[in-house]
């Protein structure tokens, strides 16, 4: 028997259908919130650009575990590196926004995606991909020089350069990463010439200055003050203001008179639209491992201390220099 139903009831029925759906919205929504509120229920992956034995490895590693602690979930360290950073830092602005891919790098972040530009390549992300969480560290690099070379001060190691030109090399993490762009800011200031011997990290090259293979590095204190007290190499001066607590006989180029300055700091980040619950939970974990004693001591021993910044902080700090680190690459230019 076929039913006819009138006009009103067609409309009731479909009356009926919208109302039905409406109810159901808040919950979905509250479905939605029950899983973040639920976040973290698996392992974490950090995603480190760089090899080990770098700075970001450095405090990435105390970092994961304080996290770990915090979040009753493993914060498993992946190492992912290759373009100065580019590919790690490329693969988490690609990765789905529920907080299970974080990223700790450095303020290379900021640089690589004016270097991209200025080599005319597709730029393999934007810095407006990811939400901050907290800056961790912020370290002047050093300039580094293995302990038999000839240059006990910078002016000596000027001199040897402007005497040779062409005739020394330098080791970086990559071309435009935090290792290179300090050595072309003393080239340009101090008008000498050095070849550009660029590696997969700060690990890699520390490892080819130790060999002979370079002649000398530019890098944060946490990844060579041990090399540096074992005898292995020399710092001849820094990037930063005063003088380090890791390393207070060394001088920065300001005492020398030069107007550089340039900091290799430490970060994480989650992709844009990780949801703010998730985003807080983050911040709050972070704040706490900044405070635990066992990432106090590891990070001030590697002669890398805290310099925590909160999210809104950081934010404003990574805004005012990638603005600096833009300007910088434009000055630099194209660099094969």
């Amino acid at each position: 028997m076929t039913t006819h139903l009138n006009n009103k009831q067609g409309f009731a029925l479909f009356q009926l259908a919208v109302l039905g759906l409406l109810l159901s919205l808040p919950f979905l929504h509250s479905g939605n919130v029950q899983a973040q509120d639920k976040w973290p229920s698996r392992p974490i992956t950090m995603i480190v650009p760089f090899p080990p034995g770098g700075v970001a490895d450095t405090v990435g590693r105390p970092i994961a575990e304080a996290l770990s602690r915090q979040l009753g979930e493993p914060v498993i360290i992946e190492n992912k590196a290759g373009a100065g950073g580019g590919v790690g830092m490329a693969a988490v602005s690609k990765a789905k926004p529920d907080g299970y891919t974080i990223l700790m790098t450095l303020s290379s972040i900021s640089i690589i995606p004016e270097a991209d530009k200025i080599l005319g390549k597709e730029i393999s992300f934007r810095t407006s991909q990811f939400a901050p969480i907290a800056r961790f560290t912020a370290d002047p690099t050093v300039l580094v020089v293995k302990a038999d070379s000839p240059w006990k001060n910078y002016s000596e190691f000027v001199a040897g350069m402007k005497k040779n030109p062409g005739k020394y090399n330098f080791g970086s993490s990559g071309n435009y990463g935090t290792m290179h762009i300090p050595m072309e800011m003393i080239k340009l200031n101090d008008q000498f010439e050095m070849a550009h011997i660029p590696y997969t990290g700060a690990g890699p090259a520390i490892v080819a200055l130790l060999g002979g293979q370079v002649d000398a590095i530019a890098t944060g204190p946490a990844s060579i003050v041990q090399q540096i007290k074992a005898g292995k190499v020399r710092a001849l001066v820094h990037w930063g203001e005063g003088r380090l607590a890791s390393m207070p006989e060394v001088p920065s180029l300001k005492e020398l008179g030069e107007k550089i300055e340039f900091a290799q700091w430490s970060g994480l980040f989650v992709p844009k639209d990780t949801p703010a619950p998730i985003v807080e939970k983050l911040r709050l974990a972070a704040k706490a491992a900044v405070n635990d004693e066992k990432v106090k001591m590891i990070l001030e021993g590697a002669g890398s201390p805290i310099q925590y910044l909160d999210a809104p902080e950081f934010q404003k700090y990574w805004d005012t220099d990638a603005k600096k680190m833009s300007e910088i690459v434009k000055k630099i230019g194209k660099v094969e």
